[in-house]
């Protein structure tokens, strides 16, 4: 039978007191107790639930100053030895380190010689006794956790170890295979066709598709090196369906078909837009949900409010025309720079005065934000550079690229940005991922930290490998559906290049 661990809510209070009054009939917490408990602002409170959402254990954690405390953990009975105290336990000592503990406490009677080991298991050390502190005179054993490690082990999944998943990501120019087990990352191997590309000013469909035939094989065998991992040991295997060119996802999805009928392992398909929230699993500290996410790329701007990774994830708003990685390169165009454009506007900016011009900034003003709050527009920002760069080749007067390249690239951040930090705060919620190629922009990443911290919102942007295309970021996602006892997409699924973002899984 699968379980899964949530955050506890106070319609679980009852449950809560049931099962603490079975396991705990000497010593159980009042009611007032664990209602406090449960909605106190320094602590936080999971609940292990069973496939049919009943409560199956349930845990708690208090942090004061620098000082972690796990107030209390316990499991049903029936549900012992399946991983469900050492899930609970890592995602709250994960909560701890997000709250800047230095170190975690905890008490245990001297002869649960189970949960003894498990704690040592994680890194706590025996501190001290306090003899017959519990009912029947057991004495408590003190464990102390310092510091708490940067990278905690992934938790059992229903009872078994973190599942090992192969991602394949075809969706534009750039072949990825990533392996990862759990949320830890093994392999990250990427084959780019950009060259390809440079001779035509953008990318060109069939180009793109003959390159990842071309390129799969290889890339895919670096990706088993480098992870260490045969692919019979594989666990499941993931797929970008879409959105993206529709010849560039066949040829992912059809090599992961036929991978996952030869080695007989589960197929997920995976949306490629939430692949890129996906993998800030990832990382160290993974950003509590809900969350604001903007992803900005060649293909797609789009800002996303994400409740759940794996099954709520709602379109706030996108680009109404050019994407912002669309508008780089076409003004790198007009400047007589080289494709792509943003890592090019981004050196020739380097140099100049993003205050220079005041292009446009649209879909900012009063009554724009009426009905498009949330919404992107570049194609005036990149008509107005174009009027500016020809009225001054007209005038026969030098074109100043380095003033202009700042003052565009200055109009696109002020724009991402504004809208990405009102999100966050017209929806209250104090978090924000930036994700996909044009995160890269220095620019860009700048602005998103500085006004982010003046606003108060924790800010994430993955490590510049992950930004990109990647594969990595589609097995994390994979191991997420694997991880929330999602059904496999079987085969019947296809490439579908409009996927909407609020599809998770295809």
């Amino acid at each position: 039978m699968g379980w899964t661990i949530r955050d506890a809510a106070a319609e679980d209070l009852g449950a809560i007191l049931a099962l603490e009054r079975e396991l705990f009939p000497e010593d159980a917490w009042p009611e007032e107790v664990v209602r406090a408990e449960l909605a106190h602002p320094a602590g936080r409170y999971l609940a292990a639930v069973d496939a049919g959402g009943r409560v199956v254990g349930y845990a708690g954690l208090r942090v004061a100053g620098d000082q972690g405390d796990i107030q209390t953990i316990a499991v049903a009975a029936g549900f012992r030895r399946r991983g469900i105290a050492r899930g609970m336990l890592v995602e709250l000592l994960g909560e701890a380190r997000r709250r800047r503990a230095a170190d975690v406490l905890l008490e245990v009677r001297a002869d649960n010689a189970g949960a003894i080991a498990l704690y040592e298991s994680l890194g706590f050390a025996r501190i001290a006794v306090r003899p017959r502190y519990y009912p029947g005179g057991v004495d408590a054993v003190v464990m102390r956790l310092a510091p708490i490690p940067r990278r905690l082990p992934a938790p059992a999944v229903a009872g078994r170890r973190a599942p090992l998943v192969l991602g394949i990501e075809t969706s534009c120019d750039e072949t990825g295979i990533g392996i990862v087990r759990g949320d830890r990352l093994l392999a990250n191997a990427i084959a780019s066709s950009m060259a390809a590309h440079a001779r035509y000013g953008g990318v060109v469909p069939e180009v793109a598709a003959r390159a990842h035939l071309e390129a799969l094989g290889p890339t895919l065998d670096r990706a088993l090196a480098e992870a260490g991992v045969a692919l019979d040991e594989l666990d499941a295997i993931a797929v970008t369906n879409g959105p993206g060119l529709a010849g560039a996802l066949m040829v992912g999805v059809a090599a992961a078909k036929a991978l996952a009928v030869a080695l007989g392992k589960p197929l997920y398909a995976v949306n490629h837009l939430v692949g890129h929230v996906g993998v800030d699993v990832l990382a160290d500290e993974p950003l509590p949900m809900p969350t604001v996410a903007l992803l900005v790329s060649g293909g797609h701007t789009s800002l996303l409010l994400v409740r759940d990774l794996v099954e709520d994830v709602e379109l706030l708003g996108e680009t109404l025309d050019d994407a912002a990685g669309e508008a780089f390169d076409k003004v790198a165009r007009l400047l007589g720079l080289p494709y792509p454009g943003g890592p090019q506007i981004d050196l020739a900016a380097a140099a100049g005065d993003p205050s220079a011009i005041r292009f446009p900034r649209g879909l900012t003003r009063p009554k724009d934000l009426e009905r498009h709050r949330h919404d992107f527009s570049f194609s005036g920002l990149k008509t107005a550079v174009a009027r500016h760069v020809e009225a001054l080749e007209d005038a026969g007067e030098p074109v100043p690229v380095a003033d202009v390249a700042a003052s565009f690239r200055e109009a696109v951040a002020d724009v991402l940005v504004s809208k990405a930090v009102a999100a966050c705060t017209g929806l209250g919620i104090p978090r924000l991922l930036l994700g996909g190629g044009v995160s890269a922009n220095a620019r860009i990443r700048a602005l998103a930290e500085e006004r982010c911290a003046a606003a108060g919102i924790a800010l994430r942007v993955p490590p510049l490998p992950l930004c990109t295309d990647n594969g990595a970021m589609i097995a994390a996602l994979g191991a997420q559906l694997v991880v929330a006892g999602r059904a496999p997409s079987g085969l019947a699924f296809g490439a579908d290049s409009t996927l909407p973002a609020t599809v998770v899984q295809g």
